[in-house]
């Protein structure tokens, strides 16, 4: 009874999901999808500023959400094209080289996180510019490091 008491309570809490995440263990699965999103990106730019794959690895294991992984390809993908210069490209390319390797992103979660740019490239333009090129020349470092697939790189809308 004191258990169905105290849970009653804490679930009347409305503050964070992390609260219940702590006292219940809820894995990722059960996480709202903003929240995992917000992660995700949080999780990028830490690599961004750090360059430590390993982090950026074990942080994306601890989210514990293999079958949305193509979000964080799409997320990074978003990242690079709506950022500037060559270093932010070089470095997502190194990410997704790494998680590809390791299994922790699958071809069909790669194709996923890609097709989803491909298809929202007009309205990322809006907001950045240079997208269309910075995108062409992703896809183009991804093919030849054996990151994606030809008829991937194929499907990458053109100028």
């Amino acid at each position: 009874r004191a258990a169905l008491d105290r849970a009653a309570v804490l679930l009347r809490i409305k503050r964070d999901v992390n609260r219940l995440d702590n006292v219940w263990g809820v894995g990722g699965g059960q996480r709202p999808v903003k929240h995992l999103v917000k992660e995700m990106n949080l999780l990028l730019r830490e690599y961004l500023l750090s360059g430590e794959v390993t982090e950026a690895e074990q942080c994306l294991r601890e989210l514990e959400v293999p079958h949305f992984h193509h979000e964080l390809v799409y997320e990074a993908v978003v990242m690079v094209l709506e950022g500037s210069g060559e270093e932010p490209v070089a470095m997502m390319v190194t990410l997704l080289k790494v998680l590809w390797e390791t299994g922790l992103v699958t071809l069909d979660q790669m194709n996923r996180g890609f097709q989803r740019v491909y298809e929202e490239l007009g309205d990322i333009s809006l907001d950045a510019p240079l997208a269309q090129g910075l995108l062409e020349q992703l896809v183009e470092l991804c093919f030849d490091r054996g990151i994606i697939t030809r008829a991937l790189r194929d499907a990458c809308p053109a100028r």
